[in-house]
């Protein structure tokens, strides 16, 4: 199936939310308010690293119309929160560790009397060394961050004696690659709205992807019984994974609770950008060696990674880095180690990829050096080393076989944009053009050992609805739009049949995390189990109400039909009203997982092949991206219209983690403070041709359908783009993102226009 900006028709619908997205009827939760609420503000530390001897608060304790000011002897629970490691202070007590880190909270009538609560807050502060670098944290002469040390996690993997492979290689490549930190910049910044309730409830509208988690830590923190929080977690403007961990929750829950009051918080982009997570910079040490035919004999690789103050999920992050730098291919010998540590620099955290994306710019910059030591054409090369569908996976793990590799690969070699890379290559003046590729191999789900929950419900409501529940999050994904789909081809249902409940720890099961590439396959998965026991159930009680035999019914779009879909028998609404009883069905599982037990191996993967073609304006050094392509083996497709906007979004982003993006630190503070210089693509740097060929075939017998393409549109883009440059220019780079600076030169014809000649 190819699709692109022009494809239309057939299983394209509008989006069941689009119209009033795009209208602005839609209220996001940082839309909300109450009547009655306050606004929340947080006091952050202005410094990276920090002692902190006196908070004094009675100056703002003083201040008509301000409700409450907090610190963190008001926290009545745990002090701290993190999905995996709880390590991050709500409000620090003793020390702070980065220019981010909360010391107090406030909540007052205005929003000016939040501001002056919070600048008569006078904090005494002794400055400890800043620690800024990953590399000198690791000596025993740094300061100790966290009591067990500045290394977070350590991790290694091997196979076979890479020494020994190494001294019989005809070609070995050394490089060292370096990723940015990237900020997540969703347009709808972190927030929400905060209501204390009767009997000692609290509700929290607030985004966030993983609304059970939330809750877990809100009742740590709080002292409460989990039952007594409810989440609701959708609409969202945007998370790519910013959103997984606590940002505001924990301060708007406090206050509301002393306060008694609605209490609002919303970031600013500022504020969003010194507290918010962002993508881990990474350094990237590889040598990886080949006999004469280009076979890789031996592959070492080393891993830093910068986890900034706390740890959020950064040791899950370094885990699935290690996994994806040995990839899709073979080797006689590997050895990869990988270290996540901690700075004082900002929190480095979720971010759509997960550790994949600065894995694969490494690794696919090695195969095309390789390639080129060769002589050898960098796709060839690619397949000579490919894993077959009956080699493990990565770590030597069992993987679910498929064709995928070789599917993208095969599909990738005849497109066009690939077969006439020559062609369009030329250069003309001081504008050079170049096509580049990346080959890719992502694992879907959370890995081994960790919890990886799914499921869901289906229902009949008293009103007729048939309604969808799952415990994800929509956050401009498409989620709702593909659920709803499948509910209409797979079951029959019209589209004013349904209802889609999600986001709301009172209304949903435990569906696991909307993260990993993992929500469309667990829902399709839950509606597999759902649909045999469902429908029978419904005809069962429509039969009893008919008096017609169950063999002669069909369900369809608006209730029960006859066996020959030209009556309408009963409506929906009508068999809800005559059930003997409420008809509801639940499904729970876990997500498939190799039975190989190694911490986060994947199970499950999503195959890619990505080409681009790029315009180097060599005056300038500035990189355009002209033309994409995409070949996606992720199986069936559930939503093309979501599809194509997976990979087109995933891809947006990959451009700017290439070409433009990066928080900027000194001495642990951001030189980034507002969107005016941190520079995300727009629409124009986004406006080439585009095309997606998503591979449906999945082996016979394969029972877990769709898999994820929520992050692989962003893994492969910046290894193309920067091979694509280095076949426009003859210069490789090693360092996202891109400096325009290392390829600007004058062409000849212009020096000599100067000269004279």
């Amino acid at each position: 199936m190819i699709l692109n900006r022009t494809t239309s028709g057939g299983r394209w619908r509008i989006r069941p939310d689009g119209p009033d997205k795009v209208t602005g009827k839609l209220a996001y939760l940082t839309d909300m308010s109450r009547e009655g609420m306050l606004i929340g503000r947080v006091l952050r530390s202005p410094h990276p690293h920090a002692g902190i001897v006196a908070i004094h608060t009675d100056n703002a304790r003083k201040i008509p119309g301000v409700h409450a000011v907090i610190t963190h002897a008001d926290v009545p629970g745990l002090n701290r929160f993190g999905i995996v490691n709880p390590d991050q202070p709500v409000l620090c007590e003793d020390r702070v560790r980065f220019i981010g880190d909360a010391v107090a909270a406030v909540a007052a009538e205005t929003p000016e009397l939040a501001a002056l609560a919070l600048e008569s807050i006078e904090v005494e502060y002794v400055l400890l060394p800043v620690v800024d670098d990953p590399v000198q944290a690791q000596s025993k002469l740094s300061p100790k961050l966290h009591p067990g040390g500045n290394v977070l996690h350590r991790t290694q993997y091997g196979e076979g004696k890479v020494e020994k492979e190494f001294s019989g290689c005809k070609h070995i490549v050394e490089e060292t690659y370096m990723t940015p930190r990237q900020m997540h910049t969703y347009m709808e910044t972190e927030g929400g709205l905060f209501i204390p309730e009767e009997g000692g409830r609290l509700t929290v509208y607030s985004p966030t992807q993983h609304g059970y988690k939330d809750r877990m830590q809100l009742a740590r923190i709080l002292g409460l019984p989990e039952f007594n929080i409810r989440v609701v977690s959708s609409p969202i403007g945007g998370s790519f994974g910013g959103k997984d961990e606590l940002n505001v929750q924990p301060y708007g829950a406090l206050l509301a609770l002393v306060t008694g009051k609605p209490v609002k918080i919303h970031h600013s982009r500022w504020e969003s950008v010194r507290a918010g997570l962002k993508r881990h910079p990474m350094t990237i040490k590889m040598r990886t060696g080949v006999d004469g035919e280009g076979r890789i004999l031996a592959h070492r690789v080393s891993i830093i990674a910068d986890t900034g103050a706390y740890a959020t999920l950064g040791a899950e992050v370094l885990n699935f880095c290690v996994e994806h730098v040995i990839g899709p291919y073979r080797y006689e010998s590997v050895e990869v180690e990988g270290v996540s540590v901690y700075t004082n620099n900002g929190v480095s955290g979720e971010f759509r990829g997960f550790g994949g994306n600065q894995a694969i710019f490494a690794l696919e910059g090695q195969m095309d050096r390789l390639a080129e030591r060769l002589g050898m054409d960098p796709w060839e090369f690619r397949l000579l080393n490919m894993r077959k569908p009956e080699d493990p996976g990565p770590l030597g793990q069992e993987i679910v076989r498929t064709d995928g590799a070789k599917q993208v690969w095969d599909a990738l070699a005849v497109n066009p944009l690939w077969l006439q890379r020559q062609e369009t290559s030329k250069s003309e003046h001081w504008i050079r053009r170049g096509t580049g590729a990346a080959f890719v191999m992502h694992g879907s789900g959370l890995g081994f050992g960790i919890p990886d929950p799914a499921g869901g419900m289906l229902a009949l409501a008293a009103d007729g609805k048939i309604e969808a529940i799952f415990g994800y999050e929509e956050f401009g994904q498409g989620l709702i739009a593909t659920l709803e789909l499948m509910l209409i081809e797979q079951f029959g249902f019209g589209a004013d049949d349904v209802r889609i409940v999600i986001g709301d720890t009172d209304l949903v099961p435990h569906s696991g995390s909307s993260t990993a590439s993992r929500a469309t396959g667990m829902m399709w998965k839950s509606l597999q189990k759902l649909r045999g026991p469902f429908l029978n159930r419904l005809l069962k009680e429509a039969s009893s109400l008919l008096s017609i035999p169950t063999e002669s019914l069909r369900v369809g779009i608006g209730g029960i039909w006859n066996d020959t879909q030209d009556h309408l028998l009963l409506t929906y609404g009508q068999l809800a009203q005559g059930a003997t009883e409420e008809i509801i069905y639940q499904t729970h599982f876990p997500f498939p997982a190799s039975p190989t037990k190694r911490i986060g191996a994947h199970y499950l993967y999503t195959y890619a092949a990505v080409a681009v073609q790029v315009e180097v304006n060599m005056l300038t050094g500035r990189v355009k991206l002209l033309k994409q392509v995409h070949a996606v083996a992720a199986g069936p497709v559930m939503n093309p219209q979501g599809f194509l906007g997976q990979i087109e979004g995933g891809s947006g982003m990959a451009v700017g983690f290439a070409l433009t993006e990066d928080s900027d630190m000194d001495k642990g503070v951001y030189l980034t403070r507002n969107l005016d210089t941190y520079l995300i693509p727009s629409w124009a740097d986004l406006n080439g041709e585009i095309e997606v060929q998503a591979i449906e075939d999945l082996p016979e017998g394969d029972e877990h359908g769709p898999r994820g393409v929520g992050e692989i549109g962003s893994v492969g883009i910046a290894p193309a783009i920067a091979e694509a440059v280095y076949q426009a220019t003859g210069k490789r780079l090693n360092k996202l993102p891109i400096d325009p600076e290392l390829l600007q030169e004058v062409p000849e014809f212009l020096t000599k226009a100067v000269d004279g000649r």
